[in-house]
């Protein structure tokens, strides 16, 4: 422990340092400036400590926005598992107004969710956590939706969600992207802590895995296009 750790344990008003309280803290100066606010260095200098102290609790760049992601994801997690039960229009309402609010409260970290690679490749975001897919996917079989059906569904309310959220936060200041400068380390040692996400978490994504690895880009896209024409002239027909 270097002596400015031991500088902030013995403030009687300092607190414990924590992986909830770092990235607690990371995720408030992407909230205040952005993403390219945020530093390993900034983050020790609101905590009164050194960066190197802070590799106790994440594990470089990857680990903390890994973490700042989960973090914003934790609530949508709980929502959706309250909401199971729920007919299934009524799930799909509160999993839309559940996302939309992560976006509405922090809109400059929104872009995280929407725009890092997901907890497994055929995920897609902002729906990007394999516990939040399954009981997506759960819900909807248990409403009767087929296999087929409920991964059609994931896959057009990801691209309604990306679409909408994603513009509405660039509108309230988000970056369009993620940040190109890598995030200063602090001049760490950086450890390797990134590892393969386990499915024993999510039965129904493991099932329904060949389903939602399969490349159905184009065919979204049109099908899309299609809905979008389809309205345009219903209300110009009207």
């Amino acid at each position: 422990m270097t002596e400015r750790d031991r500088t902030n344990t013995n403030r009687p008003n300092a607190p414990r340092l924590s992986r909830d309280l770092v990235v607690q803290t990371a995720l408030d100066q992407i909230d205040r400036s952005g993403m390219q606010g945020l530093s390993m260095r900034s983050l020790a200098q609101e905590l009164g400590v050194e960066a190197m102290s802070l590799y106790r609790y994440v594990h470089g760049k990857e680990d903390l926005l890994e973490g700042i992601v989960a973090s914003l994801m934790s609530d949508l997690t709980a929502h959706l598992q309250e909401a199971e039960g729920d007919h299934w229009q009524q799930f799909l309402q509160t999993v839309a107004h559940a996302v939309r609010k992560i976006a509405t409260d922090h809109p400059k970290a929104f872009p995280l969710v929407a725009t890092r690679h997901p907890a497994a490749p055929w995920l897609r975001p902002p729906l990007r956590s394999v516990e939040v897919v399954n009981t997506f996917l759960t819900a909807l079989t248990r409403n009767g939706f087929s296999d087929g059906q409920a991964v059609n569904a994931y896959r057009a309310f990801s691209s309604f969600l990306l679409g909408q959220l994603l513009l509405q936060s660039v509108v309230r200041g988000a970056e369009a992207g993620p940040a190109e400068e890598p995030l200063d380390e602090g001049g760490a040692d950086v450890p390797q802590g990134d590892g393969s996400m386990s499915l024993d978490v999510a039965p129904e994504v493991r099932r329904l895995r060949g389903l939602l690895s399969e490349d159905r880009s184009d065919e979204e896209f049109e099908v899309s296009l299609e809905a979008l024409l389809d309205r345009l002239d219903r209300e110009v027909s009207q």
